[in-house]
């Protein structure tokens, strides 16, 4: 019976995703306009990103949210076969629920081999109880499909990482950030096939001056150089380390209102941050040394 029902939902879910308008999906981005000015910040640049070939980012997940006066678009991550990870900023103004894409690579291709896109409600989403939006504090919420998803080539959750590392700034290693996003500054909508951008991680203390304290512990940052960066669209996304263990170490906040390409550290919420949070809420953990 529940497979039936689970069925139905994603055929009627599919059978949406093929009349949707990708021009008229806003984002989410939060860009905040209150940084430090500094001087030389590189401009013109294009942001960097790489078309992701099929399957390099099974964890990789797409959100069509419903909200007031349309639909608007951000990613997120698989974390297992029943659990999504993103920010709070994306899912704070549902009006029914989202539209889950699992397995995608071409988002506006609804019948894509190992595609999979299923509804759920808004009362399966989970916003932290203490997301603030004024300060961009606790980004992060967690969705619940209505049913476990059957993983396979195309769907595998990404790795949590394990509590030991909770203290890990992870400054100075190489990361991976996936999505959806703007291209560049001058892009109208987000792009059809997945990208990606291969990153340094700098320490909060570089981070923290250019965005006027807003980024604090729960947070983690990217250096940008070169305008490789994530942007408009990419709220939510992962963050992984890029050692080949698919660990989630981000999950994409906010940047600049100046664009993507500027040169501006990226902003995550930093996820060992909330492992606690995650585990009272969704039972997923690593418990991993």
């Amino acid at each position: 019976m529940k497979f039936a029902i689970a069925s139905v939902v994603l055929l009627v879910a599919i059978l949406g995703a093929q009349a949707v308008d990708w021009q008229s999906v806003k984002n989410l981005n939060i860009e905040t306009d209150a940084p430090k000015i500094r001087h030389g910040a590189p401009t013109g640049r294009i942001t960097g990103g790489t078309l992701s070939s099929r399957n390099q980012f099974p964890y990789q997940v797409g959100l069509l949210l419903y909200v007031q006066g349309g639909a608007a678009w951000c990613g997120g991550t698989l974390i297992s076969d029943r659990w999504i990870v993103t920010a709070a900023h994306c899912t704070d103004s549902l009006t029914t629920g989202v539209d889950v894409y699992l397995g995608t690579h071409d988002r506006t291709n609804a019948k894509e081999v190992g595609q999979q896109i299923i509804f759920v409600e808004k009362k399966n989403v989970i916003v932290h109880e203490d997301w603030i939006a004024e300060t961009i504090t606790n980004d992060i919420s967690l969705i619940k499909l209505p049913v476990p998803i059957e993983l396979n080539e195309y769907i595998q959750p990404a790795k949590l990482p394990a509590k030991a590392d909770s203290y890990n700034t992870y400054s100075g290693e190489t990361a991976i950030a996936s999505g959806w996003g703007l291209i560049s500054d001058s892009a109208t909508a987000v792009t059809d096939i997945l990208q990606f951008i291969e990153v340094p991680i700098m320490s909060n203390s570089g981070c923290s001056p250019w965005y006027l304290g807003l980024v604090g512990g729960t947070n983690i940052c990217i250096k940008t150089t070169g305008g490789t960066s994530t942007c408009n669209g990419d709220s939510g996304g992962p963050l992984v380390l890029a050692d080949g263990s698919n660990t989630l170490i981000g999950a994409t906040s906010f940047g600049i209102a100046f664009g993507c390409e500027v040169g501006w550290p990226g902003v995550f919420t930093r996820i060992t941050s909330f492992l606690d949070w995650i585990e009272a809420n969704s039972g997923v953990a690593n418990y991993g040394n």
